[in-house]
C-alpha cells in the first residue's frame, strides 16, 4: 500500500491517528504496531490529553515502511534500516549494503518467480492445445495400486 492522499497538505495540528489510517490506507492497529515496534524515527507527538497526531514526517516515514514492507523486506531489517537514521549521518556504507543486500533477495525471488511462471505458461499452453484438439486427459488415471499385507509378517 501507499500513502493514499500524500498529496493533500497536512493540517499544522496534525491528523489524528483515524485520520492517518484513512490517510495511509493502514488499520490503526498497524499505525500503532509501527511506532510501538520502532519503525518510525520519532513517535508521534500527543496532544495534552494523549491522543496522537501525525504530521507530515511521520506519514512518510509509514510510507517508507510500507514500501519497504511492500518489496517484502523483513520488519526486522526496516528496524535496523530507521535505528541507522536516528543515529544520523556517517553510516550510509551500512544503509547501502542493507538495501543491495535486500535488492539481492529480491532478484533470487524474481528468478524463482519466472521459474515457475514459464511452469505455469507450459501447462496453459498444453492445456489449451488439448481443449482446441479437443482432447481429454493427457496421462490416464489409474486407480492406487493393492495395498500390500502385513498380516503374514507378524
Amino acid at each position: 500500500m501507499s500513502v493514499a492522499d500524500s498529496t493533500q497538505p497536512v493540517p499544522e495540528r496534525g491528523l489524528s491517528i483515524a485520520e492517518a489510517a484513512r490517510r495511509t490506507g493502514l488499520t490503526v492497529y498497524t499505525l500503532r504496531y509501527y511506532e510501538r515496534s520502532g519503525m518510525l524515527p520519532k513517535p508521534p507527538r500527543r496532544t495534552s490529553g494523549g491522543s496522537r497526531r501525525y504530521h507530515a514526517a511521520e506519514l512518510h516515514w509509514i510510507q517508507v515502511c510500507t514500501r519497504l514492507r511492500g518489496v517484502g523486506m523483513p520488519i526486522e531489517l526496516i528496524r535496523r534500516y530507521i535505528d541507522m537514521v536516528r543515529s544520523g549521518p556517517g553510516n550510509e556504507r551500512e544503509r547501502l549494503e542493507l538495501f543491495e543486500s535486500h535488492r539481492a533477495r529480491i532478484v533470487d525471488e524474481l528468478a524463482t518467480l519466472g521459474e515457475q511462471l514459464q511452469l505455469m505458461d507450459h501447462k496453459i499452453d498444453v492445456y489449451r492445445q488439448r481443449v482446441a484438439d479437443g482432447d481429454g486427459e493427457p496421462w490416464p488415471i489409474r486407480p492406487d495400486p493393492e495395498p500390500v499385507s502385513t498380516a503374514g509378517d507378524l
